[in-house]
């Protein structure tokens, strides 16, 4: 039997890129399951392994654990991403929470009509850099290290490279006024298990397209149409 955390969700990021990011950063391998009916759907319903009837599900050290951040907290304590202690755990939040807020207002672009998502990408990157990124730019002006918390690698450096680059795809030079989330950026793709995940091959998903609005759509049964926030 695998040992391997095994990972329920739809070929494509939705809520569980970031729970892949953050077990790439740990450099744990992990397997997935792509839903793409409505009958995988209703079997893990029907087989209660969906507590609150949602995906993100993963299967991990005999649990089988939904809720997104409770996943990622998880992981993050596990394999020692998440501070050495209460205060550094607390910044970690504090700083995974806004990333969070920057990330949502990311995550429903695929699902908006052409004419809302211009509405939307402008609003994206109006809140990136007049709200979230200069935050995190002063931080690590401030305390001159190398990492957002306690000069170690955590699940904030790695969820915050994960947003930077959500935004580049909506404006490539979006970090023009950054330098100090440009030389982060670089930092933390460098290290050997962000930069092999970066790679072609990897199961990092690309940006969603129709075939994935589609699915979610399909297995969901989404049938309303989404609004810009």
């Amino acid at each position: 039997m695998s040992t391997k955390p095994k990972l329920y969700y739809f070929d494509g990021r939705g809520k569980m890129e970031s729970i892949r990011w953050l077990l790439a950063a740990a450099g744990v391998e992990f397997e997935e399951e792509f839903l793409e009916t409505r009958d995988q759907y209703e079997k893990l319903l029907q087989g209660g392994s969906l507590l609150f009837q949602q995906v993100p599900l993963v299967e991990m050290d005999g649990m089988k654990m939904v809720q997104t951040r409770a996943i990622l907290s998880y992981i993050a304590a596990k394999y020692n991403l998440y501070g050495k202690d209460l205060k550094e755990r607390a910044l970690i939040d504090m700083y995974v929470g806004g990333t969070d807020d920057l990330m949502g207002f990311i995550l429903m672009f695929p699902f908006l009509s052409a004419e809302d998502k211009e509405k939307q990408r402008a609003l994206i990157v109006q809140k990136a850099t007049g709200r979230y990124f200069p935050v995190y730019e002063k931080v690590l002006k401030d305390h001159g290290q190398d990492f957002l918390v306690g000069n170690s690698f955590s699940w904030a450096d790695v969820h915050l490279l994960e947003a930077i680059l959500m935004v580049e795809e909506k404006k490539s030079d979006v970090l023009s006024g950054f330098p100090q989330l440009q030389a982060f950026k670089a930092r933390i793709s460098s290290i050997p298990a962000i930069k092999k995940f970066l790679e072609p091959g990897s199961q990092r998903k690309p940006v969603p397209d129709d075939k994935y609005v589609e699915t979610v759509r399909r297995v969901l049964r989404m049938y309303y149409d989404v609004k810009a926030n």
